[in-house]
């Protein structure tokens, strides 16, 4: 009897991610043809679709999501198997795993990355990328030293992750102690827009002056837009364009196609003719912390975030000031 295989798993959640057969088979050195064998496969076992095709990439359907949520917990139990046993030689080099959502993956973590493997070369570092629920509860279970997630309360505090917080692993596996919240820094969120807009240039801009905009957003879904509660719960946005990559969201933006909204950690990695201004509003902004367990990672590369997460916020008040 066909049974899930673990890079028939590994395909089905890189296309999952992609939304492409084609994108996943780039990013993972398959042939095209390849990635459909493998999902197909995978479908057989599931006995039903687990993705829509459609003119324009695949989406999941009910089944896929739930392979897909199950594949996350099965693929980082192997992963850090690897991991474990890459640690039994008999000097094996300090490891740091961690994790991080995607602006702070591309910002933030790189700079203090740069600054550990400076004063501690020899240090192996590992990294994932997911949304905050995830890393909560990969580092509640010890499959990560420290992540860097976005949280609704600024205060330091303790957090214990349920057994059936998002993308956990099997509820029999109880979770570890209490993670520790530590705030680095309070994010605004921002406005990308065409230098030609008539918005751009403003300090900052009242929520009431972006309702009628056109936008550029990463999903449809609530809460994935980055489209806050400053909008007000009555207002829809008129989505212009569907784009998850930060590239192409700002590449629309460039060709005067619509604006988008971009974390002040974004801020940094800009194109210089695409301008940026405040949203005059005080839920148009988030809490970036560290999530550790008690005992978990160095204090000193906790300060390597925080004096990241300055420079940055520096830079971000730079740009908005020119």
């Amino acid at each position: 009897m066909a049974e899930f295989t673990v890079v028939g798993l590994r395909v089905v959640r890189e296309a999952a991610r992609c939304r492409s057969f084609s994108a996943a088979a780039e990013r993972l050195g398959y042939t095209q043809s390849a990635v459909s064998r493998h999902v197909a496969l995978m479908e057989q076992v599931a006995g039903c679709a687990l993705f829509e095709r459609r003119a324009r990439g695949v989406a999941l359907t009910a089944a896929g999501r739930v392979v897909v949520r199950r594949a996350e917990a099965v693929l980082d139990e192997l992963d850090a198997i690897r991991g474990e046993l890459r640690d039994l030689d008999d000097h094996p080099p300090a490891r740091l795993r961690i994790g991080a959502f995607s602006t702070a993956m591309a910002a933030l973590v790189p700079r203090a990355i740069a600054a550990l493997t400076r004063r501690q070369p020899q240090t192996r570092v590992t990294l994932r990328e997911t949304v905050s629920p995830r890393l909560l509860t990969s580092v509640a279970r010890g499959h990560l030293d420290l992540a860097v997630v976005t949280v609704s309360d600024p205060t330091p505090t303790e957090v214990t992750v349920p057994d059936s917080a998002p993308g956990g692993i099997a509820a029999s596996e109880p979770a570890s102690a209490a993670v520790a919240l530590i705030p680095l820094l309070d994010d605004p969120l921002l406005v990308a827009l065409p230098p030609e807009h008539p918005l751009a240039g403003r300090p900052s801009v009242a929520p009431a002056a972006l309702r009628d905009q056109r936008w550029i957003v990463g999903s449809t879904e609530p809460g994935t837009s980055l489209l806050g509660a400053w909008t007000g719960s009555a207002w829809q946005p008129d989505i212009a364009f569907i784009a998850r990559d930060w590239v192409a969201k700002i590449g629309l933006v460039r060709a005067n196609l619509g604006v988008t909204i971009v974390p002040g950690l974004a801020v940094s990695m800009l194109p210089p003719d695409v301008a940026v201004t405040r949203i005059d509003h005080p839920s148009a902004m988030r809490t970036v912390a560290v999530a550790a367990p008690h005992g978990g990672p160095p204090d000193s590369f906790i300060e390597d975030l925080r004096d990241a997460a300055v420079d940055l916020a520096t830079e971000t008040r730079q740009r908005l000031r020119a």
